[in-house]
């Protein structure tokens, strides 16, 4: 079996900011899994990364004498999985658009380096990529249910043993050990719903698949999930969500409602925190581009907030449809908030926006991920530091 390296592709990863500031884009969760969960569940095989320098000591690459090299927005599916496998040395396979969906060679690859000298391979499928942050929530039910189907292949579910709790097509709802769940109603009759290890949904949580909650995940009482909802690991999630991915770590534990939305790890939003998804004259959602750092049509008539890591939002605080939230903000204060926000901004638009002092947000970023009883390291902190410098101009403008 070859080394599996999944690489950032350099149109891609700008598109997929902020949430890709801290992570390789195969880190990013869609439906059930992260991508390259997805692809070492699908390979069978460990993965590496091929990402920026300043993300390759937390994340990095392993070569081998054969190397396999896949695109890290890349879902996979059947079809594209034999195309992969089926490659031989020294060949690359590409979309009918010309992008770049995998390599296999025997030496050490990276992307500036091109592919002159590999025979090409046409895939004649459409491939799922996800190439822009929206896609993120676009492609979640569709991710959902892909990955439910697979992971829960010939593997049986364990009890709900609550007798107080109403299950709606039962036979799509899969529950992993350790899960308590209390009086609550799960309808699985439009998609699956997968409940993973030590998961609580407390009393009078109402949920509509297609939905994930991941490993020590809480729904909060009276919890409304509507479709198409991811919630990763060790969350807590009140209030009214529909159509929203939590990659991890992230809590809105409270009323208000979330929705088109997508929250990467370590985030907070306060109590009656709401943004808005659909524009009053029902027109495309334009969200802000870091790639042309300017508005980008979507498309969408639905689209709510994008917030990158460690950033937190005060009480009441209100979010406009189409908003990206960089890494590291604390944002709140009267009013809708600026459709962007960039990393490490402190205040709100009616308080005005400052520069978030470094050190001041270093320590509430390693306080919040300690508390969790994860290690924050020297690692974690130059990476923060590269985006503060990284994203200074923003900031300035």
């Amino acid at each position: 079996m070859p080394a599996v390296i999944l690489f950032d592709d350099p149109i891609f990863r700008p598109q997929l900011l902020p949430l890709t500031y801290t992570r390789p884009v195969a880190e990013l969760r869609c439906g059930i899994q992260t991508i390259s969960e997805k692809w070492s569940s699908v390979l069978d095989s460990p993965v590496s990364y091929l990402t920026e320098t300043y993300l390759s000591t937390k994340f990095p690459v392993n070569y081998s004498s054969d190397n396999l090299l896949i695109n890290g927005s890349l879902c996979p599916d059947q079809d594209i999985l034999k195309s992969i496998t089926d490659l031989e040395k020294e060949s690359a396979l590409f979309s009918a658009d010309g992008v770049l969906l995998a390599l296999r060679t025997g030496k050490s690859w990276k992307t500036e380096d091109g592919i002159k000298g590999f025979k090409p391979v046409h895939y004649p499928g459409i491939p799922t990529l996800i190439r822009e942050v929206w896609h993120i929530f676009s492609f979640n039910a569709a991710q959902i249910k892909a990955d439910f189907e697979r992971l829960t292949l010939n593997k049986k579910s364990a009890s709900i043993t609550d007798p107080f709790t109403h299950c709606y097509n039962k036979e799509n709802i899969f529950i992993e050990e350790g899960v308590v769940i209390k009086a609550s109603i799960l309808n699985a009759e439009n998609g699956p719903i997968y409940i993973s290890r030590d998961a609580l949904i407390q009393e009078g949580s109402m949920v509509q698949g297609p939905f994930f909650i991941g490993e020590g995940s809480v729904l909060a009482q009276g919890a409304k999930i509507r479709p198409n909802t991811t919630i990763g690991p060790f969350c807590k999630v009140g209030g009214e969500v529909s159509n929203i991915v939590i990659l991890g770590y992230s809590n809105k534990g409270h009323d208000g409602y979330l929705g088109n939305s997508v929250l990467g790890e370590w985030c907070n939003l306060g109590a009656n925190t709401n943004n808005s998804n659909l524009k009053n004259d029902l027109s495309p959602v334009k969200l802000h581009s870091y790639a042309t750092n300017k508005l980008k049509n979507t498309g969408l008539q639905n689209c709510g907030l994008i917030m990158g890591d460690y950033s937190k939002a005060g009480i009441s605080t209100m979010f406009n449809t189409g908003t990206v939230v960089g890494v590291s903000v604390n944002v709140f204060g009267a009013g809708f908030q600026d459709k962007h926000i960039p990393s490490f901004s402190w205040g709100g638009a009616a308080e005005g926006i400052s520069e978030y002092r470094f050190q001041k947000a270093l320590h509430v970023a390693a306080d919040t991920v300690v508390r969790r009883n994860v290690d924050f390291g020297e690692t974690d902190e130059k990476i923060l530091h590269h985006i503060f410098e990284q994203t200074q101009m923003q900031r300035s403008i």
